[in-house]
């Protein structure tokens, strides 16, 4: 199993659309190259925020392509392979092409709302179908049920190849339960911008962000600040974008974000069925906020 450094600013990467709903692959490229230049430590390819479920094979094909031949190996990729069929996640990681790719995410099966323990045999047969980094995602709010710390830990504990959990149950007693307990060499990373810096004074190792998409050199700053211990520093940074943290979500996500990224000039405001753009309202919100933070739109 490869090395793979996760410590820092993942970003959750989107995926842009034209008017007429097809992928703008060369807005997406454009998007890379930014993040690229602006400080993001790893990406994360076909998660939650590049409304995957919509994609059809051949534009994920494609995309997974674009990320692999932008970056060339300069920072880690993480790719988004889960689902609620195990014996489909395991078909496909023992059956597609990784070349590029350094570690996978794999989501808590939703829907199903399987039990703790047929939540640890799924990742039991994940963990077995590949020889990747895996990297756990407990997110109850889309999943509909919660993987404990105990499920998390024990999966930590047993299998090599799972190296992380990106937790975004919002249970900040659970991840600290994690962190406290968890071995040496397995590491919680933050799923939801807005508790980036405290849960990362509590010991977790990063983000896997939303907002880095249109921010990941001020983002990507405040995380390396609060690992680096200059909490202050941090905390003034995270203070700044409080309010852009709960605009991203009000109307779902990516709603949020490709409205601030559409502001900035990088990508049509556009969503698949059966997501939508952001209502008024919030559109004017958050460039009201952007034009505080002094940001051209």
């Amino acid at each position: 199993m490869a090395d793979i450094n996760l410590k820092g600013m993942g970003v959750a990467l989107i995926t842009p659309f034209k008017e007429d709903e097809s992928v703008d692959y060369e807005a997406l490229g454009r998007l890379v190259d930014y993040l690229l230049q602006n400080g993001a430590d790893y990406l994360v390819v076909l998660g939650t925020t590049a409304e995957t479920p919509t994609l059809t094979e051949e534009e994920k094909k494609k995309i997974i392509e674009l990320v692999v031949t932008k970056v060339r190996h300069r920072i880690p990729i993480v790719l988004g392979v889960g689902g609620n069929c195990t014996k489909s996640v395991v078909d496909k990681l023992k059956n597609d092409n990784f070349e590029g790719i350094d570690a996978i995410l794999s989501v808590v099966p939703y829907y199903n709302k399987p039990s703790q323990e047929g939540i640890y045999q799924h990742y039991k047969a994940i963990a077995q179908a590949t020889e990747l980094p895996v990297i756990l995602y407990n997110v109850p709010g889309r999943t509909g049920v919660n993987m404990t710390a105990e499920t998390t830990l024990r999966l930590a504990r047993e299998f090599k190849n799972i190296i992380a959990v990106k937790e975004a149950s919002g249970n900040i007693t659970q991840m600290d339960d994690i962190i406290k307990n968890k071995p040496k060499d397995f590491n919680v990373i933050s799923g939801d911008d807005g508790i980036t810096f405290p849960l990362i004074t509590l010991g977790a190792i990063g983000v896997i962000s939303v907002i880095g998409n249109a921010f990941p050199r001020e983002f990507s700053r405040m995380v390396r600040l609060a690992l680096a211990g200059d909490y202050d520093s941090a905390r003034t940074i995270h203070h700044r974008f409080t309010e852009l943290f709960s605009l991203l979500f009000v109307d779902g996500n990516p709603a949020g974000v490709k409205s601030m990224l559409s502001m900035m000039g990088f990508v049509e405001n556009r969503l698949r069925l059966p997501l939508v753009p952001t209502r008024i309202v919030t559109y004017e919100k958050i460039r009201n906020v952007l034009h505080e933070l002094s940001i051209k739109c």
